[in-house]
């Protein structure tokens, strides 16, 4: 029998992705004012693996990823994702999104975004919202699955959240020293 336990809080990420990348930057302070402070940004990076979302935001588009240094309970995802939807519909002009927010969470383990969007691998969480794993740690890098979106499996986004996991080890196994002194 397993015994139940609270999970580790993990690392919370997001990305932002726009045509307008002052409105990125913008966002990214009002998040802060909502979740705390930023500890990396990414370099600005062209969103161009899909042109789904061209119709409604324009074209081309840019992104930024983000983490943030407190880290969140799992369990708070839903509450992230609502988060990001409304600050989304604060930016609406004639009912098109301008900017579009897809937060997640780095674990040791994983990366797990949250997604209004239901697909066979997804895990309904709450208030209609999914996980989706759409990384997993294995042989010391993170690994794409079939159904990882293809900008999420570039081998310079790996690198990316890689780095960012390895950050989170770092404040992990700081923390455990401390709490053991």
């Amino acid at each position: 029998m397993s015994i139940p336990k609270e999970s580790p809080k993990v690392k919370l990420v997001s990305s932002l992705f726009s045509t307008e990348d002052d409105l990125i930057r913008n966002v990214i302070e009002q998040m802060k004012g909502h979740l705390g402070s930023v500890d990396w940004v990414s370099e600005k990076l062209v969103f161009d693996r899909t042109e789904y979302y061209a119709k409604e935001m324009g074209w081309p588009l840019f992104r930024r990823f983000i983490s943030f240094s407190k880290l969140i309970s799992p369990n708070s995802l839903v509450d992230m994702k609502l988060l990001t939807n409304a600050i989304e519909n604060g930016h609406l002009v004639k009912k098109k999104r301008r900017i579009n927010i897809d937060p997640g969470y780095i674990s040791l383990e994983r990366l797990v975004l949250a997604t209004g969007k239901n697909y066979t691998h997804r895990i309904y969480l709450d208030k209609g919202i999914y996980a989706d794993l759409t990384l997993v740690f294995h042989a010391g890098t993170f690994m794409p699955l079939t159904w990882t979106y293809p900008d999420y499996a570039d081998e310079k986004v790996i690198r990316y959240f890689n780095m960012v996991r390895t950050g989170y080890l770092h404040y992990l196994r700081e923390e455990e020293k401390d709490s053991h002194a």
